[in-house]
């Protein structure tokens, strides 16, 4: 095989990562053009679409109650962090959180679906873990900051005990992905009063979950 070396003349080398990052997010404001979306939506938005190189994406975000406002508060306040995946908690950046409070670390940031004690209880009620999960953290989602980016079972669990028990989290990030009860996990979380960022219909997933809360813990420049 010929392999053409001139092709390695169109990669800008001497960028680091920070400049590579800023530019970017030039070139999708750039192809985005004139929106609806207010400083903070569109920060959230440019970020989903960093991830995703998916400008379609901004069709389906949905904001309610000031989403970046409170979460910022919540951080500020060292508010408890909860996902319903491994993949978030590993994917949230712990320095960043500790722009807003110090006492952030890793362990602040709870996901109990592999737990085997969750497991256990999952098999016993024949439920799923993301269900089993949610009776784990009851007791620290009042006010807490809420990830959802895989199961919509975890994203329905939380409007119900919200609904029934009047737990309330401080912000939701409703983005699970699937086929089975994501549309209708969404629709109730859209039937709430808690604040939230959410992906409606279908599509969704951990990372779009993760770059959201990103994108409201970063200036906007």
């Amino acid at each position: 095989m010929e392999f053409d070396v001139k092709l390695f003349d169109k990669i800008l080398w001497d960028m680091p990562g920070l400049d590579i990052e800023k530019e970017s997010f030039r070139r999708i404001e750039a192809e985005l053009g004139k929106t609806n979306l207010t400083g903070d939506e569109l920060r959230v938005a440019r970020r989903l679409i960093h991830t995703t190189a998916d400008f379609s994406i901004v069709d389906n975000l949905r904001f309610s109650k000031n989403p970046t406002e409170v979460t910022q508060t919540a951080l500020k306040n060292g508010a408890t962090i909860y996902s319903d995946s491994n993949m978030i908690k590993s994917g949230i950046s712990v320095p960043k959180l500790q722009k807003f409070n110090p006492d952030y670390t890793r362990d602040s940031i709870h996901c109990y679906i592999a737990d085997p004690d969750v497991a256990e209880l999952a098999k016993k009620n024949r439920q799923s873990r993301a269900l089993s999960g949610l009776k784990k953290a009851e007791s620290i989602l009042d006010g807490a900051i809420v990830l959802t980016g895989n199961a919509p079972l975890a994203l329905a669990g939380i409007v119900r005990l919200y609904v029934e028990k009047g737990i309330k989290p401080a912000i939701i990030i409703g983005m699970p992905v699937g086929f089975v009860n994501v549309l209708e996990s969404k629709e109730l979380l859209a039937a709430t009063d808690i604040p939230y960022v959410m992906l409606a219909g279908r599509r969704g997933g951990s990372p779009l979950a993760v770059a959201a809360l990103h994108a409201m813990m970063e200036e906007f420049v």
